[in-house]
């Protein structure tokens, strides 16, 4: 299990004209002012992998962003999909309603701020163990996803900082009869992040049980949510990604 102290960096923008340590679990970063108008970016991992890069500047300062983003990008983005499989099933009876948080995994991102333009430095996961991708449906014609096995907490509050966020999810069952559910697959990329100081939650979504003709299946859409904590840039390609029908087990 990762610790987690009160010594890591919280989420924000932070302004920088000499040197900065940010430190996140399993992560440290050094920005550092080594010349006029330049900066260099360093990052290490806990298994000694390194990134360093050179930031030419207008002037002699830099404005960053620290922010969780979608998990769509470490070791490399190959998918917009979340798999999570939930660690607790939940079981509708027939025409019920229920409303869950769960866990969802995130990523962190540290963006260089250009007046209104957030423009993306680098990304990183503090859970690189974890960090898996699964496949839904038959190797021929399945659908590849980032893999999470999800926790059920009781609200908000109960993310686990730097790690995961924490999402609301609206089930229903409009079918005749009752009906365990253990895994939703999504398109994260409809649902943004909202951050404050190191928690963070994503846009809810909505699981709905129907029947489509002869075909029972699990209906997933996202929904936006109203809080006053930041929302994180949106800084990924926009591509379009296609409805999944999940079947129900």
């Amino acid at each position: 299990m990762t610790e987690i102290n009160s010594d890591y960096t919280n989420y924000g923008i932070y302004d920088i004209t000499d040197s900065i340590d940010l430190s996140f679990p399993n992560t440290e970063i050094k920005f550092r002012n080594i010349g006029t108008n330049v900066f260099s970016y360093f990052r290490r991992d806990s298994e000694d992998n390194t990134i360093e890069k050179m930031i030419p500047t207008k002037n002699n300062k830099i404005r960053i962003e620290v922010a969780p983003i979608r998990p769509i990008n470490h070791p490399s983005h190959r998918t917009s999909y979340i798999y999570l499989e939930l660690e607790t099933p939940i079981f509708l009876s027939e025409n019920s309603q229920a409303k869950i948080f769960a866990r969802c995994p995130i990523e962190i991102g540290i963006f260089l701020i250009d007046g209104e333009n957030k423009n993306s430095l680098d990304f990183f996961t503090c859970d690189p163990i974890n960090s898996r991708f699964g496949l839904y449906g038959t190797p021929e014609s399945g659908t590849l996803c980032k893999y999470a096995k999800s926790e059920i907490v009781e609200s908000y509050d109960d993310s686990k900082p730097y790690i995961n966020a924490t999402m609301e999810i609206n089930f229903g069952n409009e079918l005749s009869r009752g009906q365990s559910i253990s895994k939703i697959i999504f398109p994260v990329t409809e649902n943004s992040i909202y951050y404050d100081d190191s928690k963070a939650i994503y846009d809810s979504i909505d699981a709905v049980l129907k029947k489509k003709l002869t075909i029972e299946t699990l209906d997933i859409s996202s929904r936006n949510i109203s809080t006053d904590w930041t929302k994180s840039p949106d800084y990924e390609r926009k591509e379009l990604v296609k409805r999944l029908n999940m079947g129900v087990d």
